[in-house]
């Protein structure tokens, strides 16, 4: 194996052993080329060796401890009949440094996580603890605004949990939306009829519609009205009773736009409400629909307000440098 070993320390070394019961699992758990083996050595400063069913762990106690956390972690979701890779294993490496994450990686028990959302393509589990609260949220609030940099999940866990409960009944339809404003361009401007000259707009939308449900069902719903994907204008003078709505790209509402739109909540609706605060494409920044509403609404019973940090971008990792890097300059 490509095992390197760990920095010399003057700190007290331990050696753990884990062995595991089922070893048609070690492959996938290992990865190719035990290159998840070397993802968690190179994270955590450890030396990992396998032998058979067992592996044994070398490290600083506590750079070991967390290693058998993420392996045991990794080795239960196989063991559910999940798949992993290389982002599960670096999701799962970085949450095992949190203060215990109840349901996601504990100490000594790394269970499955408790919160998970189902679809027809996949199960989605959250890669970090404010994605643990964000999806508990979408579970049990009506309201949700979630806030923060982009790569944190806020629109992707958003439309899966829209998905699983139109699959399983809660919901009519799902309609999803976002304001066609970007930095320097206008409708107008761009070619085509209405529908063309807004879908560049939605298509994150669509994206994550698509990896949720296969292609034939996102097209099917979409004909029967079942699904709805439209810019923030469409949603003028409608009620949305049993929908499942999602704003995206909230940062550029203007406050009027804003209140038109969380004021379309109808009964038996839940209605999601996502954007990244320091990314606002408004001519005057500071006039953000978004800011207005959480200054207005935060503290309001049955509305959750959700703040993702750097920390919580489950991208590459260089994404999650670069966003902290953005943000220190703009402090």
């Amino acid at each position: 194996m490509a095992k390197r070993p760990a920095a010399e320390s003057a700190a007290p070394r331990a050696r753990l052993e884990i062995e595991f019961e089922q070893p048609h699992l070690l492959g996938p758990l290992f990865g190719e080329f035990d290159r998840n083996l070397v993802a968690i050595e190179d994270r955590l400063g450890v030396y990992i060796a396998a032998r058979g069913a067992k592996v044994q762990i070398e490290g600083e106690p506590e750079d070991a401890a967390r290693a058998r956390e993420v392996l045991v972690g990794l080795y239960n979701r196989l063991d559910e009949g999940h798949d992993i890779d290389a982002e599960t294993v670096n999701a799962i490496i970085s949450m095992s440094g949190q203060p215990t994450l109840e349901g996601i990686i504990a100490p000594e028990v790394a269970e499955p996580p408790k919160v998970m959302i189902r679809t027809r393509k996949k199960t989605i589990v959250p890669r970090s603890k404010m994605q643990a609260s964000y999806m508990e949220a979408l579970a049990r609030d009506d309201m949700i605004f979630a806030l923060g940099p982009a790569g944190t999940g806020k629109t992707y866990l958003a439309v899966a949990q829209a998905v699983q409960q139109l699959i399983g009944g809660s919901v009519d339809r799902l309609i999803l939306s976002r304001p066609a404003v970007e930095a320097g361009e206008r409708l107008g401007f761009l070619p085509g009829d209405m529908k063309e000259k807004v879908d560049p707009y939605l298509r994150p939308l669509y994206d994550a519609l698509y990896d949720m449900l296969p292609a034939e069902q996102v097209e099917r719903r979409i004909a029967s009205g079942e699904i709805e994907i439209a810019p923030i204008a469409f949603m003028r003078g409608r009620t949305l009773n049993d929908a499942f709505i999602i704003l995206d790209e909230a940062q550029n509402t203007t406050p009027a736009q804003m209140k038109m739109f969380l004021t379309r909540f109808g009964m038996r609706s839940r209605m999601v409400v996502c954007g990244d605060p320091l990314q606002v494409d408004l001519p005057n920044p500071g006039a953000s629909g978004l800011a207005d509403a959480v200054g207005k609404l935060e503290g309001i019973p049955k509305i959750a307000m959700i703040r993702f940090g750097a920390g919580d971008v489950v991208r590459h990792p260089l994404v999650g440098r670069i966003v902290e890097a953005y943000e220190g300059k703009q402090g």
